[in-house]
């Protein structure tokens, strides 16, 4: 429609929304259909962390707050950041936003020209070169190979950087692959970034508490106290405490960014939700015991899914250090044919088969710009995965 503007035309709908409502369509019409395509816990929000909104509720909190976050909620935040970061934050530093995907954007609009880059490694969260696009920047992607563990090289992020970019990227452990960055990997990054003054750092730091097998996790101003000034260091309570859909994200940061995000935000959205608020208080200044089930459930089904994936013809998946994803790959399988005649030509040939003809629904590798592979997110009971598992060895088995 002629009225739309241009730069809609630049940006694509989440892929990964889009595999979830498919499948819950799919479902409507009664078909089985088992979607590994969520990106969140199947946990319950812990009870903590409920009861402090139902107080909050019943104190009457329910109006309009401060544009970026309640002081309970900056100070709690803080907190967090000198407690679990070994970083430094002053309130006026501190931005929260209606989920981590808010914080982003308001980032990237309150900071890029037409021409700016923006280097994203890839594989990548789906969002991060739209909402580069929408903010007028350009995304440069830089590949982390399978065979480094899907992370990025020093060499290649210095052959990335120009005069043009301003940020990077930087996602540990990575949706989509799981893969983290331990201190030495990450030294070796920001040893490239000291000699580039010009470039800033994003860290999304997102799935910060899901590891696994002893992967200590650090973010790049922790590694490199002198990247402090020019990082923006972006977390929220989605992932880790089961709370994705109260739309809680934050970030610290240097305060005249954050002055720049919020200005923004008072003409956007305005304050989050207000119970969301206490209830991120609660999380963040509460118990996190609760983290050693998650955990330890989510890597059982790591390992399950793993083991199950690879005894699959023509799949090769590498076990992630954390989040709650693994990312095969799917070489083995292209240019044959599926039982239903689908020639798999590209990763998303076989997700559009794997659901039509067996009823599993994955993200494609070109969504997260790196093929040929799938996403498969192992947040869900350890019999839907061996059910999912199952068929998708059956269908891999009947490639001719």
């Amino acid at each position: 429609m002629t009225f739309l503007s241009d730069t809609l035309k630049r940006v694509k709908p989440s892929p990964t929304i889009a595999v979830s409502n498919l499948a819950a369509e799919l479902k409507r019409q009664g078909r089985d259909v088992i979607g590994l395509g969520a990106g969140e816990p199947d946990f319950d929000t812990p009870d903590h962390i409920k009861a402090a909104a139902v107080e909050a509720i019943a104190a009457g909190k329910t109006k309009y707050t401060q544009v970026d976050g309640i002081p309970e909620l900056k100070d709690a935040i803080c907190a967090k950041f000198a407690r679990e970061n070994g970083l430094t934050y002053t309130p006026a530093q501190v931005t929260v936003g209606t989920g981590g995907k808010q914080v982003l954007f308001n980032a990237f609009m309150a900071t890029l020209n037409p021409g700016d880059e923006v280097i994203i490694p890839a594989p990548y969260w789906v969002s991060y070169p739209d909402m580069v696009k929408i903010a007028g920047g350009e995304p440069v992607f830089v590949e982390g190979r399978m065979e480094d563990g899907f992370r990025i090289t020093p060499e290649a992020l210095e052959a990335a950087i120009t005069p043009r970019t301003k940020w990077l990227i930087f996602n540990s452990p990575s949706n989509p692959t799981g893969a983290g960055y331990d201190r030495a990997a990450l030294k070796a990054l920001t040893d490239v970034l000291m000699r580039h003054p010009h470039v800033w750092i994003l860290s999304d730091d997102m799935y910060e508490h899901l590891v696994y097998d002893g992967f200590e996790f650090v973010t790049p101003a922790q590694v490199e106290p002198a990247l402090y000034d020019r990082t923006l260091t972006c977390n929220g309570v989605s992932k880790a405490f089961a709370m994705t859909g109260w739309r809680i994200g934050y970030a610290g940061g240097p305060e005249a960014l954050i002055t720049a995000m919020r200005k923004l935000q008072s003409q956007s959205t305005s304050n989050p939700c207000s119970i969301s608020q206490w209830a991120s208080v609660a999380a963040l200044n509460g118990p996190m015991d609760f983290l050693q089930d998650f955990n330890a459930a989510f890597l059982r089904r790591r390992n399950l899914v793993v083991d199950l994936l690879n005894a699959a013809e023509g799949i090769e998946c590498p076990v992630p250090d954390g989040a709650f994803y693994v990312y095969p790959s799917i070489a083995g399988c292209i240019g044959r044919t599926s039982k239903g005649g689908r020639t798999i030509a590209t990763d998303e040939d076989f997700a559009t088969a794997l659901l039509e003809e067996e009823g599993v629904a994955v993200v494609f590798g070109g969504a997260f710009g790196l093929s040929p592979n799938f996403r498969v997110s192992y947040a869900t009971s350890d019999e839907t995965l061996r059910e999912a598992m199952a068929r998708i060895q059956r269908f891999c088995a009947g490639l001719a």
